[in-house]
């Protein structure tokens, strides 16, 4: 009897041992794929004061960041030469912005676009005279585009300052971007855009980071409502609409420090929230103008200084981003 159970007890190990020889090898652990670096998209609108070019380069080099900068091309006009600029409707040498202070003062600005252009800034048109352009036509918006290329290409004759010999070849395929003063937009804008040949707009507003959208040709990027404050209550993300929110867009002086800090939380939370979930683009948007004592670049200076150092974030600019996707979907086309 002991011998049976014996031999029972062999041929079900047998048997074991012959199952384990034919079940399939242990499969390797699912690789997730790699996540896609966070985006992050900084501009400035107007780009007029000397000293903030500087600053905004400086900070670039230290981060490894690429801007936007949308520049108003009566900054590029001089008290003496203004009358080459009339907007659609307006008197010749009229500007809701004012013009450059002097050719020294838009020699000096010229200078700052070369040199962020050379360091692979991006440079974009915000128009020229900084009108609410909601109720133009079509034809006044290409007006407008016609005089912001114009005088962006020939600021130097204009002025009468020696031109240097790489800038009209740069400066004729430069302006591929625009955001509109004010972020007014309306439909005569978007059937402009295409033929005057911007590849993308920055003028939208969002509910959130998104993906932006290539509509006729032209990429529309959107600046996102953020939550900002104690309560979380959503704004646009650009330093003006954080001082009206903050101020009552007047300054405040003693309470710089408060708004620097809500300011800076406001943009990390934004971050956190894309870098730790979908990893959405992130747009933020700031003028060369120090509202609040500075608050809010020297919220935009902590932040990138912390986030755009970072091995799976890109800080880059609006024409960066477009370039990528449009090389993306041409090789797709080809391989497909």
């Amino acid at each position: 009897m002991l011998r049976s159970y014996r031999v029972l007890a062999f041929s079900l190990a047998s048997l074991a041992c012959a199952n384990a020889a034919l079940a399939d090898p242990p499969k390797s652990p699912a690789v997730s794929p790699a996540r896609p670096k966070q985006v992050v998209l900084i501009s400035f609108d107007a780009a007029r004061d000397i000293s903030q070019w500087q600053r905004s380069r400086a900070l670039a080099k230290r981060t490894g960041a690429h801007f936007t900068y949308f520049l108003s091309c009566v900054f590029l006009l001089s008290p003496e030469t203004r009358q080459d600029y009339a907007g659609p409707g307006k008197a010749a040498g009229k500007s809701n912005v004012g013009f450059g202070a002097s050719k020294q003062d838009v020699a000096d600005r010229l200078e700052q676009v070369r040199l962020a252009a050379a360091e692979g800034h991006d440079i974009g048109s915000h128009a020229c005279g900084h009108f609410d352009g909601k109720a133009w036509s079509k034809a006044d918006w290409l007006a407008e585009f016609a005089s912001a290329r114009r005088i962006f290409e020939k600021a130097y004759a204009i002025n009468g300052i020696p031109e240097p010999a790489d800038w009209h070849d740069f400066a004729h395929h430069a302006l591929v971007g625009f955001r509109a003063p004010y972020l007014s937009t309306g439909k005569a804008l978007y059937e402009a855009l295409p033929e005057a040949g911007f590849q993308y707009d920055a003028s939208g507003v969002s509910n959130g980071p998104a993906v932006p959208p290539t509509l006729n040709g032209t990429t529309r990027f959107a600046l996102p409502l953020i939550p900002e404050g104690a309560k979380a209550k959503p704004v646009v993300a650009m330093d003006y609409n954080l001082y009206v929110r903050h101020s009552s867009g007047t300054e405040k002086l003693a309470m710089a420090g408060e708004f620097t800090e809500r300011a800076y939380q406001a943009f990390r939370a934004a971050f956190e929230a894309q870098y730790n979930g979908k990893r959405l683009p992130l747009e933020l948007g700031f003028h060369f103008t120090l509202m609040n004592n500075g608050a809010y670049w020297n919220a935009l200076e902590r932040f990138a200084g912390e986030v755009c150092v970072k091995a799976d974030v890109e800080c880059i600019s609006f024409r960066d981003y477009v370039e990528r996707q449009r090389a993306g979907q041409a090789q797709a086309s080809v391989g497909g």
